[in-house]
């Protein structure tokens, strides 16, 4: 649902994120230290700070910050501003970051695994959900499609580089299937809504609030699947940025427990809110409002565990190209900080 055109690029995000990470890489510790230098991690000292704050889909408190005013009213305190941007997925917010107009943000596990196999500058600050049923097999009400084996040469779309996509390697993984076993067409939610209306698509994977639209319009039904795939949410920081500013990443951690506590306590008027930036009636945000539940908190080790397993998993499917300790990427002191 976002405002921004990135869905022109977004089958070339990955591309580009990979030769962006090569250069990076080849250029060394210290040409990486200056080259991914954020904008604002540069201003000079006593010059307003700009914090730039992506918001990753729709319906999630960063939305209910910004409406609210929250980080504005907080960073104004320690002589900062914000400069928002949203994006429909994590692979063309990973662009953006790369190109230094991303500073704080939160990423599924498909971006964030695909980032850090990269070696892309950034690091995981704190989990923001557990990940539990965080994508859905849909399908025409009419298909003939009626198990996950069924989808085998058939057209499916999700956006490459998700968590989604991290879904569909899992649950094939589990039925002896490989991604290669189905025709996938890459496509970001909108575009994919649009083919899946128009019969252009035998299968879509996808997240909310389009599983509860199109089920609730009678349109889809939801393929069965028996494995239970844990895909943990993550925030993440701009790695100069945080070294620079630790007190704005801090701050930033603190405000998005305020939004997140607000919606929780406020479910309606969140639904409002959501509505309003997503055009999709708030009876069904408030649905997903109520089987949901937005969380901060240090790294638990059931989500370590299953950030590995994803890890190990994308390595052996060459999805990723190079293995890393996820637990080495994460940096729990911010958020420690900001629970205190």
């Amino acid at each position: 649902m976002a405002n921004i055109n990135w869905k022109k690029k977004a089958g070339f995000t990955l591309l580009l994120i990979s030769l962006v990470a090569t250069v990076l890489a080849g250029c060394g510790d210290k040409s990486k230290e200056s080259s991914s230098t954020t904008a604002s991690a540069n201003a000079p000292s006593g010059d307003t700070i700009k914090v730039n704050i992506a918001i990753n889909g729709g319906i999630n408190p960063l939305t209910v910050a910004r409406e609210k005013k929250l980080y504005e009213e907080a960073f104004k305190k320690l002589n900062a501003e914000v400069v928002w941007s949203k994006f429909p997925s994590g692979p063309p917010l990973l662009e953006a970051l790369v190109a230094g107009r991303v500073d704080l943000s939160f990423l599924g596990d498909g971006a964030a695994i695909t980032g850090l196999s990269n070696k892309l500058p950034f690091q995981v600050i704190g989990l923001n959900s557990l990940g539990k049923s965080n994508s859905t097999i849909l399908v025409p009400k009419d298909s003939s499609i009626q198990k996950l084996a069924d989808l085998k040469g058939k057209k499916v779309g999700l956006a490459k580089g998700t968590v989604a996509n991290v879904y569909l390697i899992k649950v094939l993984k589990d039925i002896g299937l490989k991604q290669s076993d189905v025709n996938l067409i890459n496509l970001q939610a909108d575009d994919a809504q649009a083919a899946f209306e128009s019969g252009q698509l035998d299968a879509w994977i996808v997240w909310d609030p389009y599983v509860t639209l199109n089920l609730n319009k009678g349109a889809a039904r939801a393929i069965p699947v028996e494995t239970e795939v844990l895909s943990p949410g993550s925030l993440i920081a701009q790695t100069d940025f945080a070294k620079k500013h630790p007190e704005l990443v801090v701050e930033f951690l603190k405000v998005y427990k305020q939004a997140s506590d607000y919606e929780l306590a406020h479910k309606d008027e969140a639904a409002k809110i959501f509505e309003e930036q997503t055009k999709i009636p708030a009876a069904v945000i408030k649905q997903i409002l109520d089987r949901s539940e937005p969380i901060l908190s240090t790294y638990t080790q059931a989500a370590l565990d299953a950030q590995q397993a994803t890890v190990d998993i994308l390595l052996e499917s060459k999805y990723i190209k190079h293995s890393f300790v996820f637990k080495d990427a994460v940096n729990d002191s911010f958020v420690t900080e900001a629970l205190k």
